[in-house]
């Protein structure tokens, strides 16, 4: 079909193909008489096929449009919403801790909204997860990133420090965690990119790889055969 593509959904996280069954695309044109001419509202609407979710996905866009034979598009999009949900938020495990869960859906829903709060709490969810995962607990979030440089492997270190000395989110590394940072949504982005790496990276892969060694321990030990004990002559 034309409509389809493969898409994740934000709330469930399953990777899956929409068809033009699963998705609405409507627009309301005006004028008005204002100084940006002629416009479209567009909205998008998905629902997620996975039976164990079936929640919408809503985007809309302000801009003008060029009309076709069939419907328009858009020209020059002036602005974008994420609806439902409000925005980019990935779906973690519950194993993940719930205070650093928390502190990092914050940091996304108010990325665009307010970005230097977004790093503050953004901060937060990356102390945290220092001090849940790797037990250090400093006064400084730099000198806890210092505490771990050599238990982390070399490119998750320079990812990192890399963050670490961008300009005022560096700065209040430094100082105190609490501090609002001027920082532009481009910073915070990267800042929260840098959690949802290390959420992946340390917790997810930690919980596969005791899942995998439990299996292979219980296999073995199946497999194991039923021996006499030894006898000594």
């Amino acid at each position: 079909m034309a409509d389809s593509f493969n898409w994740t959904c934000p709330h469930c996280g399953r990777h899956t193909t929409i068809n033009s069954d699963r998705i609405s695309r409507d627009g309301h044109q005006f004028n008005l008489g204002s100084k940006y001419g002629q416009q479209v509202l567009h909205s998008v609407v998905v629902a997620c096929p996975n039976s164990e979710c079936r929640e919408l996905t809503i985007r809309a866009s302000l801009g003008g449009y060029q009309n076709l034979s069939f419907g328009y598009k858009l020209t020059d999009t002036r602005e974008e919403w994420s609806l439902v949900p409000q925005a980019s938020v990935k779906v973690f495990p519950d194993y993940v801790p719930t205070a650093v869960l928390a502190d990092y859906r914050e940091a996304c829903l108010i990325r665009d909204l307010s970005p230097k709060a977004s790093a503050t709490v953004a901060r937060r969810s990356l102390q945290g997860m220092i001090r849940d995962f790797w037990g250090v607990q400093k006064d400084r979030l730099f000198d806890e990133i210092q505490a771990i440089k050599d238990s982390v492997d070399s490119s998750t270190w320079k990812a990192i420090d890399a963050v670490r000395s961008i300009g005022n989110i560096g700065a209040h590394m430094e100082k105190d965690i609490n501090l609002i940072v001027e920082v532009d949504p481009e910073e915070a982005g990267l800042l929260i990119g840098l959690i949802e790496t290390l959420i992946s990276e340390w917790y997810v892969a930690r919980h596969d790889r005791d899942e995998r060694m439990a299996a292979i321990i219980q296999t073995a030990t199946q497999k194991k055969p039923d021996r006499p004990p030894a006898t000594r002559t």
